[in-house]
């Protein structure tokens, strides 16, 4: 049994960096698909809904990777923990229930199903502490919440480049430090995920009543 255990714990590093590596490929898939930025509200399918590939924000840019990557659906997985526990999300939006449509496209509430999950790493300006694969939260002055996906290229100097959408598309930029950091978020190897079901074909995060 303690064999076992070993080889169980001694395998995480790795399928940790295969996760990274997979939600990399898939955010960097994106760039030149999504070429626009649109927070607009949008009545979406349930569950696996999305707006056009051609736009979205940067959350969209997360929800995306981790569904086409993991195959794992953050809008059912955010809508299904807020409706459980709505008490436990923000609500600088003023809604009283949960929205499908809206809720996992907004930074705050990623942030908070991230932390839920035990996901949440230490805050800090060390490069060597970011791995491929992370997302990554901050504030876009003064006040806009913003979220990226931490890259497995480097610059020379090894700082790690980012994949995001902060107003022209998905794009992958030397920004990871560039704004004040809020949150840093790995994945916890626990099978507690939904799969996704069905995806229809069909600069500026945190807005009240839009996404980001």
């Amino acid at each position: 049994m303690k064999s076992l255990l070993f080889l169980l714990f001694s395998a995480l590093p790795v399928l940790a960096g295969e996760t990274g590596h997979k939600l990399v490929e898939a955010a960097r898939r994106q760039i030149d698909v999504t070429t626009g930025y649109d927070p607009a509200y949008v009545v979406l399918a349930y569950p696996g809904g999305d707006v056009p590939r051609a736009r979205g924000v940067c959350t969209d840019v997360v929800i995306r990777a981790v569904r086409d990557g993991l195959a794992q659906d953050l809008q059912r997985l955010v809508h299904e923990d807020m409706r459980a526990n709505f008490a436990a999300y923000p609500k600088q939006w003023g809604l009283t229930r949960p929205d499908r449509n809206i809720d996992h496209r907004r930074v705050p509430n990623l942030q908070t199903w991230f932390k839920r999950r035990g996901f949440a790493l230490p805050v800090s300006r060390n490069a060597a502490d970011y791995q491929a694969g992370d997302f990554v939260t901050c504030t876009v002055p003064p006040h806009l919440p913003h979220i990226m996906i931490v890259s497995d290229r480097k610059t020379a100097d090894g700082r790690p480049l980012v994949i995001h959408n902060i107003g022209g598309g998905t794009r992958e930029e030397d920004v990871l430090f560039v704004f004040p950091l809020t949150g840093h978020y790995r994945k916890r190897w626990k099978r507690s995920f939904a799969k996704c079901g069905p995806v229809p074909s069909s600069v500026r995060c945190g807005a009240p009543g839009r996404a980001g």
